[in-house]
């Protein structure tokens, strides 16, 4: 799926987006969405509902882990951990390979959910420039 020249923008205003927020809201998941996932629109109607339901229900952090099985097959959880106050989470293309040789996306943030969506927007900037 090809992006437009400016999505990159688009990606980098919601990565920062992220940053700013304290706490995620149905909202935010939902410019997420719409900002970082082509391919979400194009799936089968019955992974949309399931996102749908878990953000509807709260599920947030199981919400941006479906998103990112959805839209980014080929990346996958590597490390999510809790440290000093925050979530450090890290998505890795090649899960075999010792992490200094693997493409990786990491994220940072107080919020469980916003620390995997914040990843999720790095794995789809790091696809955009790599792909």
């Amino acid at each position: 799926m090809q992006f437009h020249s400016n999505d990159e923008h688009h990606l980098r205003e919601l990565q920062e987006q992220i940053r700013r927020a304290d706490t995620i809201t149905p909202g935010l998941m939902a410019d997420a969405i719409a900002r970082g996932c082509p391919r979400l629109q194009v799936q089968h109607p019955t992974a949309r509902v399931r996102v749908a339901r878990l953000i509807e229900s709260g599920a947030f952090a199981d919400a941006a882990l479906a998103v990112l099985e959805l839209e980014l097959p080929q990346w996958k959880l590597r490390r999510l951990i809790y440290d000093d106050g925050e979530w450090h989470c890290s998505l890795s293309k090649h899960i075999g390979l010792p992490a200094h040789f693997d493409d990786l996306a990491e994220a940072s943030h107080e919020s469980l959910p916003l620390a995997i969506l914040s990843a999720f927007v790095e794995a789809r900037r790091n696809s955009l420039t790599r792909d």
